[in-house]
């Protein structure tokens, strides 16, 4: 079992700047692919940005330049640098975990970008 709790999410002005952190305990793999999702009303979930356990990442194209995954493997931790933000990236973001056939994800942290 694994569990993530994300932390950093709140209302930002256009153009502004968050860093959403996502805290992973249990029995965690040290090859696990982690990676950020998001959510907007009406929409489906998306991903966002993943990072493999050896660095490797890749973004959704309408974040990409704005936004960056990074993780801390000492402290069980990826984090979402997220800059430039627009209210089109407005959503639930949520952690994601995965390893082989095991997927968990976190209970999400709303991002509003609103002036």
């Amino acid at each position: 079992q694994v569990r993530l709790v994300e932390s950093g999410g709140g209302l930002v002005q256009p153009g502004g700047s968050l860093r959403l952190s996502c805290a992973a305990s249990g029995s965690i793999a040290s090859s696990a692919a982690m990676a950020w999702y998001r959510q907007a009303p009406g929409k489906e979930r998306e991903l966002v940005a993943r990072i493999t356990s050896y660095g490797s990442t890749n973004y959704l194209d309408f974040v990409k330049g704005r936004f960056a995954i990074s993780r801390d493997n000492a402290k069980n931790t990826v984090y979402l640098q997220m800059n430039v933000l627009k209210p089109d990236d407005t959503a639930v973001y949520y952690c994601n975990y995965r390893y082989l056939q095991y997927i968990y994800w976190g209970q999400g942290t709303q991002v509003t970008v609103s002036s």
